[in-house]
């Protein structure tokens, strides 16, 4: 199958509308899974290194109208450093802010391994016309965003457009070049499984680096039935051979014991190779401090108040 794929990892859209066209979800078959990976237990000497892992995979991310430049400061130092008083706790993977605000983030952290990341094409409806998104998306990467995150054009989806779905994000990726694209499908809204599969073959065919649960503006912003779908997809394209992409869920997840078994779906649905920041990551800022007291607490025996660790 892998004839028609193109240098920069974009399938032909004769190709695609097949996949799409023989999407089938065992819907059963998912809850059934689920189920049974999340009685799956860590063993305490393996849980420190989960839970680093899950520090060095979080996109610390902000996108509200009272954003400043003292807030993005605040929020990319602690990225950098998310416990100043511990060495070896790793990094975060990256900053997410508003367009205007990636030049303020990219200072902080230039000589860091922290990347920074802009939503774009007008995040977070969508509802804009291409020439604008285009522009949008321009705009941060001129500003020196390393990765760009995108949301789909669900009017087109639910209106069984999907070749004008397809055709915006090969558009962006197009303007991306090698920055990192995230195309959001907002799962809350696709609601059914078989749509989530769908948009999720639709953005993987059109260059997609990443696909992503939620813009985290909706209630129902990530499940794991939504990232074992995903995650499945994934594993199909790869196995295509049309090269490894990732997933990034966002919306919902707040402790660290529901992260984890998120990091227990992709490893035993895609393998090892994907639980890195390059293939996996959590859009959830609030994680961050319940993961660094669950480390604190292996590592001292004691809890430590929210407080102890700064604010992002």
């Amino acid at each position: 199958m892998n004839t028609n794929l193109s240098m920069n990892n974009i399938v032909d859209w004769t190709t695609t509308s097949d996949l799409v066209g023989n999407v089938k979800v065992d819907q059963v078959g998912v809850l059934d899974r689920v189920s049974s990976l999340a009685t799956r237990s860590i063993k305490r000497e393996s849980k420190l290194d989960a839970l680093e892992k899950i520090v060095s995979m979080c996109d610390l991310t902000t996108l509200e109208g009272e954003d400043t430049e003292g807030k993005i400061i605040q929020m990319s130092s602690k990225a950098m450093s998310p416990d100043p008083n511990d060495d070896n706790v790793p990094s975060a993977a990256a900053v997410c802010v508003y367009p205007a605000l990636v030049s303020t983030a990219k200072k902080i952290v230039k000589d860091s391994n922290v990347k920074v990341a802009s939503v774009s094409s007008y995040f977070p409806s969508g509802q804009a016309p291409i020439e604008s998104k285009i522009s949008d998306t321009q705009f941060a990467i001129d500003e020196g965003a390393d990765e760009i995150d995108i949301v789909i054009n669900r009017k087109a989806f639910f209106e069984g457009d999907y070749k004008k779905v397809y055709e915006e994000i090969k558009a962006l990726k197009d303007v991306c070049g090698e920055i990192h694209l995230k195309t959001i499908l907002e799962i809350g809204e696709l609601k059914t499984y078989e749509n989530i599969k769908k948009a999720s073959v639709i953005a993987l065919c059109a260059g997609s680096d990443f696909i992503k649960t939620s813009t985290g503006k909706i209630s129902n912003g990530s499940s794991r039935e939504a990232c074992l779908i995903m995650a499945r997809t994934v594993r199909e394209f790869e196995s295509y051979g049309y090269g490894m992409r990732g997933i990034k869920v966002a919306g919902g997840i707040k402790d660290a014991k529901d992260a984890i078994r998120y990091l227990v779906i992709i490893n035993e649905e895609l393998g090892g190779s994907w639980l890195s920041s390059d293939y996996f990551r959590f859009g959830a800022s609030s994680l961050l401090d319940d993961v660094l007291k669950q480390i604190k607490k292996l590592k001292t025996n004691a809890y430590q108040s929210s407080y102890y660790f700064p604010r992002g």
